[in-house]
């Protein structure tokens, strides 16, 4: 063999190794593609969109241009989640990519037009959207779309009378959203973070950021929020716990919780926790449906208790996901509805809120919109329909706007969006709406002690108007009210006596809330009647007594099946026997008082104690008195043992009192009325 021809075989043997090696790594490469995408499939079926859209990247870059199907179709996959963590933009980009290998899927136009829509590029989504509607003459979702893209620019020229201000001190560089008003005066705000102080150190999947916890952040007296807090309770977990909600009461939290399998779908599920004194219990799952394979999720609680609003997946719904609710009460769940094609579109709604006046907020990128999702706000009439009504600019934005939160019955609050954000985080932002409402703030208190929170106040109006009211934690409550009403209010509590306030309510031009006080008498223990008196060393009552024992004779009136002890007491100086003849003497006078206007004579019983029974301080005398401790006798031992004639007038003060007690609560219930010596009438 030649030399010229040895040198040619090796130059062939060369050539034909480098072949070799190039096609092994064309092969390789094809086989890393592939496993990029299998294991994005895998991140995708168990809803970590974020590790799937990382992988989908990967698969993408290493697809040769040539192999059309397979880059449209990863590129599809990435957009696919680059959609449902909110990455617009890289949605739209991948979109396109789809597109234009020819993706056969046409909704790749539809989601192509959403993501134009939520990036403000109402132009360009506009034609997208009328081109997807040449392809499918019946969506509704293509038809509002374009539809929103015309009205939005519109929207934006003639802003509403919303005002709304970014909150940097409730806002972290992480996810912010769905705040929650609590508090027994709206003085706590709830927030859903993702930001480095949430629990555990893991990363999501789904996000890319750590899981989301439940932050709070407190008002102070000059009206500051303070920077969130993390909520130190069981209802935080390792997995993902936020879009909280409280009961009309304040007294239980109901919250959404995704929780984490390695090998399975996640699916969301709406949790309660009650409250135990300053701390939220463990919470329990709340069993809305018996189907496994859907989310519920973002719960909202009706006005008065019995209805809990969320949004869910679920079969038979509308479209996506839509807003359902079920009827809730000391026994579970009831039936579950939807609230039907005037809520609910093909697209997805989510995030309800009941304002306290009844009216339905809520979050939807199915009707028409400024982009993203838009909140909507939705009125039922007496039929049962809902008007649907867009709040527009500034609440709307061509980002997702959604979560509100109000403060009592004003149109004030908070509310989650990721306009302006670059990387589509959501931040907390308030809002305000002047509007003239008319309003009733009450409190149920043990008269003469604290307030109840056991207590449920009855609201009646002569245009049909029949509530039960729960009052919050704090005793009050607070209701809108309707002009040219005649309010009836009835305060209850078990273990008292009723007590009623009537209102008329008036037209007005401006804003005003009315005041009702309801302190309800013990059953169980003496109570005390205030600002009775009499002539000195005398049982004869002055004329200021009168207002007094007025309300005294309202009180039976109201409560007619009550019968009392009225009693009257002396302090210790003078002689027992004057002191108990003088007592039983005033005791009388009450009595016929109340006699004489109109209490049956069978319903009261005079008894005069002198001395006998000296006041046992309360512990709502002791704040008032720093020297006396609750519990504290005040007899003549004790106070005399007191180093000043100051203190010591004070104590016979308090032992010169007029009470009564409740002896029975069936008087003429059961066709017979009986003296309370046990003879019948």
């Amino acid at each position: 063999m030649r030399l010229h021809d040895m040198c040619k075989r090796k130059s062939v043997y060369r050539l034909a190794s480098l072949a070799l090696f190039v096609l092994a790594m064309i092969a390789m490469t094809g086989c890393n593609a592939e496993r990029h995408v299998k294991k994005g499939d895998f991140f995708f079926s168990i809803g970590e969109y974020f590790d799937a859209a990382a992988e989908y990247k990967k698969a993408y870059t290493l697809t040769k241009r040539t192999e059309r199907d397979k880059r449209g179709e990863r590129a599809w996959k990435m957009a696919e989640c680059y959609r449902r963590i909110g990455y617009s933009a890289k949605a739209a980009g991948a979109y396109q990519n789809a597109i234009r290998y020819k993706y056969p899927d046409s909704l790749a136009i539809l989601y192509l037009a959403q993501q134009q829509h939520k990036m403000g590029d109402y132009k360009n989504a506009q034609k997208n959207y009328q081109t997807y509607a040449e392809l499918d003459p019946l969506s509704q979702i293509a038809r509002n779309g374009a539809l929103g893209c015309r009205l939005a620019p519109q929207w934006k020229a003639k802003p509403t009378l919303y005002t709304i201000q970014k909150q940097p001190v409730l806002s972290s560089r992480r996810q912010d959203f769905c705040p929650a008003l609590g508090g027994d005066e709206w003085d706590q705000l709830y927030i859903t973070s993702s930001r480095p102080q949430a629990k555990g150190n893991e990363l999501s999947g789904i996000t890319g950021t750590k899981f989301t916890d439940i932050f709070v952040s407190k008002k102070d007296d000059k009206g500051r929020w303070s920077q969130p807090e993390l909520l130190e309770s069981e209802v935080n977990s390792e997995y993902d716990d936020g879009a909280c909600c409280f009961s009309p009461d304040g007294k239980t939290m109901y919250f959404t919780r995704c929780t984490y399998d390695a090998e399975y779908p996640r699916y969301a599920q709406i949790y309660s926790s009650t409250r135990s004194d300053a701390s939220w219990a463990s919470p329990q799952e709340v069993k809305i449906t018996a189907d496994t394979l859907s989310s519920c999720a973002h719960p909202s609680i009706s006005p008065d208790g019995k209805w809990l609003y969320f949004t869910s997946d679920m079969p038979g719904g509308v479209g996506g996901y839509d807003i359902w609710r079920v009827e809730i009460d000391e026994h579970g769940v009831g039936i579950v509805e939807n609230l039907g094609a005037s809520i609910n579109t093909e697209g997805d709604e989510m995030y309800p809120s009941v304002r306290p006046n009844g009216e339905l907020y809520f979050s939807s990128d199915g009707h028409p919109g400024m982009g993203g999702l838009d909140i909507f706000v939705a009125k039922q009439d007496s039929s049962g329909v809902w008007d649907v009504r867009n709040l527009k600019y500034p609440m709307n934005s061509a980002g997702d706007d959604f979560g509100m939160t109000f403060e009592g019955l004003h149109n004030t609050g908070f509310f989650s969006t990721n306009r302006g954000d670059g990387k589509g985080w959501d931040k907390v932002w308030s809002f305000h709406c002047p509007e003239v409402v008319q309003t009733v703030k009450g409190w149920v208190y043990e008269k003469d002690g604290y307030e109840l929170p056991e207590g449920v106040v009855y609201m009646v109006g002569n245009d049909g108007t029949n509530l039960k009211i729960s009052v919050r934690g704090d005793g009050s409550f607070e209701h809108e009210l309707k002009p040219h009403v005649d309010y009836v209010f009835l305060g209850t509590c078990k273990g008292y006596l009723n007590h009623k306030e009537e209102l008329s309510v008036d037209t007005t031009s401006v804003s005003k809330q009315y005041v009702l006080q309801f302190p309800l008498a013990n059953i169980n223990a003496p109570v005390l009647v205030r600002n009775v008196f009499y002539e000195f060393d005398s049982a004869a009552l002055t004329e200021s007594s009168t207002q007094a024992l007025d309300s005294l004779v309202t009180l039976l009136t109201e409560n007619s099946n009550v019968t009392i002890e009225l009693s009257a007491h002396c302090d210790f100086r003078g002689a027992d026997d004057y002191n108990e003849r003088l007592s039983q003497r005033r005791a009388e006078s009450v009595v016929n008082y109340l006699i004489a206007h109109g209490i049956a004579a069978d319903r009261l019983t005079p008894k005069g104690y002198g001395e006998g029974r000296p006041k046992v301080v309360t512990r709502k005398i002791a704040e008032r008195t720093p020297f006396l401790h609750e519990g504290d006798t005040l007899t003549e031992r004790f106070i005399l043992s007191l180093d000043s004639e100051e203190k010591q007038e004070t104590c016979h003060a308090l032992n010169r009192r007029t009470e009564f007690r409740v002896l029975r609560t069936t008087y003429g219930l059961f066709g017979t009325r009986k003296k309370e010596d046990g003879k019948k009438d």
